[in-house]
Formats: structure tokens, sequence, C-alpha cells
């Protein structure tokens, strides 16, 4: 964190809280919450829904507020406004929200700070609502929307996650936002002392949304060898379409996937994310991204210096792996500019944003 942090953090508010939608998996948003509880360690974390099988990260905060009823949050989406709002913060004096929907809607009193830092207005209710193809009723959706318009209004400080999503709050809730972007650990995920360039990389929940079916069909026909790290709803329709080229790892520890990323060709990010953790983690490792040009991935990757940056047509994905060459790239420049996004970084911008919202 630095001298300087460690200083700023002494004047910070002692009595905090942190808030976050639903407690149920693990992902990049989840790693935002442990910072924050390095920084805030006796901050209890408040939500609408835990499940401590699949959440297991979250038993380092020392108390977790959440319904006695687990709910299933997709289903039961009207019900999650009607939660954060019965909870009282009266006793802290500081609130930070991490949220893509209902948890920037707490009511706080004026002796309260609120800030919000904000993954994504709601997607379902703004950005993607085609996506989604909500079952939520006319008037439920239209209530949900008016009121996560003005719950939008309810926190003193509005973080954006990166340029895309400030981009967003602007356009759907007309609020103006500060760019925080989300700590990477570049300590951590470091290069090789002796890297290989063996195969490209996949990394991520095996989704729709995440154009994996197409990736794997690409592969196929490229057949470069490729390796699958994650899970999800489409794993098995993507194993029986795979080639022998194609291996899936599954999960990975925290170990095994810094390996994976120090001895790979090159990952492969191809579709939008409103940040997109996993490309600066490879860059962190010194190994550049083939990244679909939009969202997150297009604010962090510098095109042809730490990846190759293209459109959604198959022909460029592939024309982008027949082409490839990792000697065009230069590990330290691909780490130098993972660095920019540091878990130092984050937590100074933010105990510097603390200090002037109290």
């Amino acid at each position: 964190m630095g001298q300087n942090g460690q200083a700023n953090m002494g004047d910070l508010p002692k009595r905090v809280a942190i808030v976050y939608d639903w407690v149920v998996k693990w992902g990049g948003a989840e790693r935002v919450l442990l910072t924050l509880h390095e920084m805030f360690p006796d901050a209890p974390l408040y939500t609408s829904v835990y499940e401590p099988r699949s959440a297991g990260w979250a038993k380092v905060f020392p108390k977790i507020y959440a319904p006695k009823v687990v709910l299933n949050h997709k289903l039961f989406a009207w019900l999650l406004p009607i939660i954060f709002e019965s909870y009282s913060f009266d006793d802290y004096d500081l609130v930070i929200s991490v949220t893509s929907f209902a948890a920037k809607g707490i009511i706080t009193k004026p002796g309260t700070r609120h800030i919000c830092y904000c993954l994504t207005p709601t997607r379902f209710l703004w950005s993607h609502v085609d996506h989604y193809k909500t079952n939520l009723l006319g008037p439920v959706f239209n209530y949900l929307k008016y009121w996560d318009k003005q719950a939008s209004s309810r926190p003193d400080k509005l973080i954006a996650i990166s340029k895309t999503v400030q981009d967003r709050i602007k356009n759907y809730y007309h609020k103006d936002s500060e760019i925080i972007y989300p700590p990477v650990d570049t300590d951590y995920f470091v290069p090789s002392e002796n890297p290989r360039v063996d195969y490209f990389l996949l990394v991520g929940r095996m989704e729709s949304y995440k154009n994996s079916k197409k990736i794997i069909e690409i592969f196929n026909q490229t057949n470069e060898r490729l390796i699958v790290v994650g899970s999800g709803s489409q794993n098995l329709i993507l194993k029986t379409l795979a080639g022998k080229n194609i291996l899936f790892v599954g999960q990975a520890t925290d170990e095994k996937l810094r390996e994976y990323y120090q001895h790979c060709k090159a990952v492969i990010f191809w579709h939008e994310e409103d940040f997109g953790i996993v490309p600066v983690e490879a860059m962190s490792c010194g190994k550049p991204v083939i990244g679909l040009n939009i969202g997150g991935v297009s604010e962090t990757v510098i095109n042809n210096k730490t990846g190759i940056l293209i459109s959604d047509e198959s022909q460029e994905l592939i024309n982008a792996i027949k082409n490839f060459d990792s000697r065009k790239f230069d590990p330290k420049v691909i780490r130098d500019r993972a660095l920019e996004y540091s878990k130092a970084n984050f937590i100074g911008k933010l105990i510097k944003l603390c200090n002037i919202v109290i």
C-alpha cells in the first residue's frame, strides 16, 4: 500500500460497513470485497442472499448480515430492494456498497456517508434487457426500473469500475462518477523465470454470453492447442464439441491459474465485460491478450503492444490465432501496463476518495 497509504488509513473512520448484492459465488467482484476487507478488517458484510457453501471466501468477514431464508436472487429480484432498505446503518460512519443492482439502494442518515462502487448500472433493467429476457411482469419491471434510478441518488459518491461503466452511469442514471479500476494482485501474478509458449488459454465461466461455443468451434478449425480453465452451464455442450486439441481443466487454484498464464501464448478474451480481470492478470504475468475491442478490455489492453484487439467477426479471431507471433510482444511492456491496475493503486485511490467524502 505504501507508507502514505498506511498513514492515511489512520484518518479513515473506524465504524465501517460493506454491502454487496448477493454472496453466492466467486469472481472478480468478490476480489474487490476481499480487498475492502483488508482495508477495513472489522467491517461486517451486509447482503440479500448468503450461500456459505458456494461462497466460502466470505468467511473472513467478522459478521455477515443476511436474511435467514435463502432466496433465489434471480427469481425474487423484486424483493431485494426491500431487504436492503430494511437494514439500519445508524451505527456506522461510512458504508461502502459494491453493486450491480440493489445494494446501492440502502438508506443512510446524514451522519453516515455512503460510497457506491458501481460494477454497472443494473444490466437486466438498462443495458442488456434483451440478453436477459427477464420474466418480470411489466408493472414489476417498470417499478424496479423506477426504484433503481431513484436508488442511484442515494450514495454520496458513485465510483465506476471503468470508463465503460462510467458512460452507462451517465447515460442511465444521469450521474457523474469517478473511475477507480478494480484491484489486480500484480504481486502474485508474475512472469515465470522460464516461460514457455505452449498453448492459447481461455479462462472464465463457461456461459453463452462469453462466446465460449464460438471460441471452441474456431479452435476446432485452427487445430491450435487451447486450455480451458473454469466451468459453467455450457460445460457439457462445449466438451462434446471440442476436438482433441482442446483440454478442459475445470476450476483451478490461484497457483495453478498463475502457471497457466505464465506458459501460454496468449489469453483469449472475446466477449464484452465491464472491466475484465482475467486480461489484466494475464498481462501481469507478461502475457498478451487477444480481446474483443469493446468494454473494459478495450481500456486495459493496448493494441499491438500488450495484445491484439479485434471485432466480433469470427474470421478476425481465426486470423489472430493463425498469425499470432509471441516475439512481437515484450513481456516487460505488458507487465508494466498491468501494474497500473495493482491492488496498491486501488487502495491508494480509494483512501484518497474516502478522505474527501468523509
